[in-house]
């Protein structure tokens, strides 16, 4: 038997995975605050950064619905929050008026 160590086991790819979801944390919410103080501050549209944002989200979401991973219970949530989402945009289009 070789003296070899093992390079990738399960706790590796656990820290790993971890370490991606809090780069992907700071990333997405990095973006939002630019976008946000650059529209409060500047005047300035930018849905190019928020759709970055967007995209990656669904990106991730459909890889994990492929590998029919997502619950009944995030399905429930993704719904609230796309409600909530929707109402507030109408209230801030109101608003605008």
């Amino acid at each position: 038997m070789k003296n070899q160590s093992i390079l990738h086991d399960e706790r590796t790819v656990t820290v790993e995975n971890a370490s991606y979801r809090l780069g992907y944390i700071v990333l997405s919410y990095g973006l939002m605050f630019v976008v946000a103080f650059r529209a409060f501050f500047y005047g300035e549209s930018n849905w190019d950064l928020m759709a970055l944002v967007i995209l990656t989200g669904l990106a991730t979401t459909a890889y994990q619905g492929f590998h029919q991973i997502l619950s009944k219970r995030w399905v429930y949530l993704f719904a609230i929050t796309a409600v909530i989402a929707a109402v507030v945009a109408i209230g801030i289009t109101v608003l605008r008026k």
